[in-house]
């Protein structure tokens, strides 16, 4: 009897596969305009988020065009035998659910750092900074933005959380990622807040102050959720991971 491996499919790929079997059957056709996100959120019944993000994934797909301000306009359609979720699996990760995984990780990490961190800990975050501050292009900018998470997460002697922050942010140049930061303003060279909100994080890691870390921490992921999202006010932690039942932000 042959068998087919279980799939964990991501909220916004189940997305984007209506759609593209809308396209594929006919009842979507190449050059029409999509409704717009507001109206795709109520209909689907998930949140605009994830609506913005299976367009991405359609656009990285070659299946559609977005355009701020303009809508987002069919220009292929699936060809061939392949099933429909083949043509999405290079987008990668969600962003917000990526964002909301990082504040609930992350927050906690910088408690613990503020705690546990020796001088050369500091010294070596406060070089982030630095780096920071001198970078001249997106590139360099995000180089030490990975590095400043990363060894805070060092700082709290757990070799293991350590990777799991920095492969969190590896995840955050995937396709689906990157092109949602363009379109948030995210990227390029992040949001005009990042440095101050950074600054914010060491000035409590400085001061062994674990209540403030924590704060200034989920402060900061706040706002990245919040630009990607692009809602002027992030929602509050809920306690869960499915951001559909109240998105969660997080950087």
């Amino acid at each position: 009897m042959p068998f087919r491996m279980i799939e964990q499919q991501r909220l916004y790929q189940q997305v984007a596969e209506q759609i593209l079997a809308l396209i594929q059957s006919g009842e979507i056709k190449v050059g029409d305009r999509l409704p717009p996100e507001r109206d795709l959120s109520k209909r689907l019944g998930v949140s605009r988020p994830t609506v913005r993000e299976a367009m991405i994934a359609l656009e990285l797909a070659g299946i559609v065009e977005v355009r701020i301000g303009a809508g987002t306009t069919v220009v292929g359609a699936p060809m061939g035998d392949k099933p429909l979720a083949r043509w999405l699996e290079p987008a990668g990760p969600g962003p917000i659910e990526l964002v909301e995984a990082r504040r609930m990780l992350e927050r906690e990490v910088a408690a613990v750092a503020a705690a546990e961190a020796t001088a050369a800990h500091l010294a070596a975050i406060a070089e982030t900074l630095t780096k920071m501050r001198a970078a001249e292009d997106t590139e360099a900018h995000r180089a030490a933005d990975r590095l400043f998470h990363t060894r805070i997460a060092e700082a709290t002697g757990n070799a293991v959380v350590a990777s799991l922050v920095d492969g969190l942010w590896g995840e955050m140049y995937s396709p689906l990622f990157e092109r949602l930061g363009h379109l948030s303003g995210l990227i390029p060279q992040g949001h005009p807040r990042t440095l101050a909100e950074h600054e914010a994080i060491y000035a409590a890691l400085a001061a062994h102050d674990a209540v403030a870390a924590r704060a200034a921490m989920d402060a900061h992921l706040v706002t990245v959720a919040s630009v990607l999202s692009q809602d002027e006010d992030a929602p509050k932690m809920t306690g869960t991971t499915n951001h559909e039942r109240k998105p969660v932000a997080a950087d």
